[in-house]
């Protein structure tokens, strides 16, 4: 049995970030996430009425193998990234571009006031961009301007060298020759994956793995990268009650190539996505990596199914979406 922060648990890091006669009335674990907790603690004797508390304690992640998983390190850019380095790197770096991140009021890695790496953050009440689209249509447009504008802060951030940001501060080097054959090495492995899964994309495994290979043949080498989040969908974009959009789980912030980012945004944002459109991507990267982004969105999901993640209709939901739209970029 997995088990989640309490107030009582909280209450020292709480009290340490806020200052004063602060204590915690209250906790609630918010859903949604795979690989840390993320808890809204509501206070008491404090001129802010909550704080987010993010808790990256080994029952918090879902993934199997957690923490220990392959790539854990930051030197695969496609391993699920976590742990308070890889936040506190991304955080560093975003706010120093002038890309809107929770304020960080405390980070704790020392484990003495609670038994985890943890880190407590301003709470951004206004809520996400994706529940704003159907609340109040024309703030969420303000705040996709300004979504769009944090991208381009980050596509014009460059690096030679592509790898998640914490790697490449500390001095390491990602996997890999290139991105372009880091995706089709890792669609090849998703897909190995799903076949081992699903008949469906068993029966198609040959066709789709000839048509990754043609796409790759057709990408020329490029010398530099782009700042992407990796993950940028309207659920990880907080909004202000003055408007600003607010990038969250940015722990996988990595230099890499900005179509990968743009694929992403486009399955996620649908018919919005005109607004975060940039001139100038690479077509034959863009096709390559759409249909290595299917492939990921199904072995993924069905790979942290063989855990015990909690919302398990709605990863079977994204499994089966994306399988279907893999299938449909066959020739």
């Amino acid at each position: 049995m997995r088990r989640f922060a309490e107030a009582e648990d909280l209450s020292g890091v709480v009290r340490d970030a806020v200052g004063g006669e602060v204590a915690a009335a209250g906790v609630e674990r918010l859903r949604g996430g795979s690989k840390k907790g993320v808890y809204r603690v509501r206070l008491t004797g404090a001129a802010m009425p909550s704080v987010i508390v993010y808790s990256w304690a080994d029952e918090e992640n879902f993934w199997p193998g957690g923490a220990a998983a392959e790539g854990a390190d930051g030197t695969d850019p496609f391993a699920p990234a976590s742990g308070m380095e890889p936040f506190l790197a991304a955080q560093r770096l975003l706010h120093g571009l002038g890309a809107r991140v929770p304020r960080l009021l405390l980070a704790d890695g020392s484990r003495q006031r609670y038994g985890a790496d943890v880190a407590v953050v301003e709470d951004v009440r206004g809520g996400t961009l994706e529940a704003l689209f159907a609340a109040d249509p024309p703030r969420a447009a303000k705040a996709l301007e300004d979504v769009a504008r944090i991208l381009e802060l980050m596509r014009n951030h460059r690096a030679p060298r592509y790898g998640r940001v914490d790697l490449l501060e500390r001095g390491g080097a990602a996997l890999g020759s290139s991105c372009e054959q880091l995706v089709l090495d890792r669609a090849l492995g998703d897909l190995g994956e799903a076949a081992g899964r699903d008949g469906r994309i068993r029966a198609a495994r040959g066709r789709l793995d000839d048509r990754l290979r043609t796409l790759r043949a057709l990408v020329a080498p490029r010398t530099e990268h782009g700042l992407i989040h990796g993950e940028l969908g309207p659920d990880h974009v907080l909004v202000t009650e003055g408007g600003e959009a607010v990038l969250i789980d940015i722990e996988g912030l990595m230099y890499f190539d900005v179509e990968w980012e743009h694929v992403f945004l486009r399955l996620r944002f649908q018919e919005r996505y005109g607004a975060l459109a940039r001139p100038g991507l690479d077509p034959r990267r863009l096709d390559l990596y759409t249909l290595a982004m299917r492939l990921s969105l199904v072995a993924g999901p069905l790979r942290l199914l063989d855990g015990d993640f909690p919302d398990r209709e709605f990863m079977e939901g994204i499994a089966e979406h994306n399988l279907k739209e893999a299938l449909a970029l066959l020739p």
